[in-house]
């Protein structure tokens, strides 16, 4: 248990840190987090499907300011990790992950304001003295400090709550677990349904369309309506950009033409311009 808390804690470190140091470069995604965790912890299968069935569920999650709602690589990881260590199913899991997002959001809030927030006048005080290297050392110390604060939840989370888990777990009726499993497959269809809220266009609508009747009548695999919505984005691209092309031919021929008329009908100007 030891291995995996430790385990646990180090994904979350280097995946959810790491994406805000490089440049927030989606390592924290529970698309990632779930198959890497699911490798340490000799159990790829679980952690893919766990990390995918999460990701459909926070892909219309974006934090931003103070319009925040939950952190999906805290929950990927827990999510995953009790998965594995209690053989729950990923049905059992992802409504677990939920709250857990929630409240490792508020922790993240927490750190930042009380533990990293009053640096920033010592941030101002460095960089009035001229101090780069003071500042680049700061900086890369408070990351340090923040992320491993940050990764002792996940790592006092499976140490202490795990086997606390699996006995609630064990006390629950299979009626209730039945309900979680219908509300773990409900949790991806809310995450896309707020994608598209964000998404929606008119215009595009129709691939949508198109893509539903593909998988439901069709039953093609994912892989190939990957590779069919590719070959439309790139013939959609390709068309706008011949049509702005022509739309500026245009525009430069609807310019240029009254300025062609008016030499014309002057010779003197016209003389002039040649």
């Amino acid at each position: 248990m030891l291995y995996q808390a430790f385990v646990t804690a180090l994904v979350v470190f280097l995946t959810v840190g790491g994406q805000e140091l490089l440049g927030f470069t989606q390592l924290g995604r529970p698309i990632v987090i779930g198959p890497l965790l699911g490798l340490l912890m000799g159990d790829v299968k679980t952690g893919l499907l766990v990390g995918a069935a999460l990701e459909t569920v926070f892909m219309g999650v974006i934090n931003i300011g103070g319009a925040s709602s939950a952190e999906p690589g805290l929950a990927a990881a827990l999510a995953t990790s009790f998965a594995i260590s209690m053989h729950a199913g990923v049905a059992v899991a992802i409504p677990i992950a939920i709250p857990l997002g929630v409240i490792g959001l508020q922790i993240k809030t927490l750190i930042y304001v009380g533990i990293i927030g009053p640096f920033a006048s010592r941030f101002d005080k460095l960089a009035a003295e001229g101090n780069a290297k003071g500042i680049t050392m700061l900086h890369y110390g408070l990351w340090f400090l923040q992320w491993f604060l940050y990764s002792l939840i996940p790592f006092f989370a499976i140490l202490v709550g795990s086997k606390a888990t699996q006995e609630v777990l064990e006390m629950i009726p299979k009626s209730i677990l039945n309900g979680l499993s219908i509300a773990g497959n409900l949790l991806p269809a809310v995450g896309m349904a707020m994608l598209l809220k964000m998404m929606w266009d008119n215009k595009i609508a129709v691939y949508f369309f198109l893509g539903f009747i593909i998988v439901a009548y069709l039953k093609m695999p994912l892989i190939a309506i990957a590779a069919i919505a590719l070959i439309i984005a790139l013939v959609s691209t390709n068309r706008d950009l011949d049509l702005r092309k022509l739309s500026q031919q245009l525009k430069h021929v609807t310019v240029s033409a009254p300025t062609e008329q008016k030499h014309s009908s002057d010779p003197e100007i016209d003389d002039f311009f040649k």
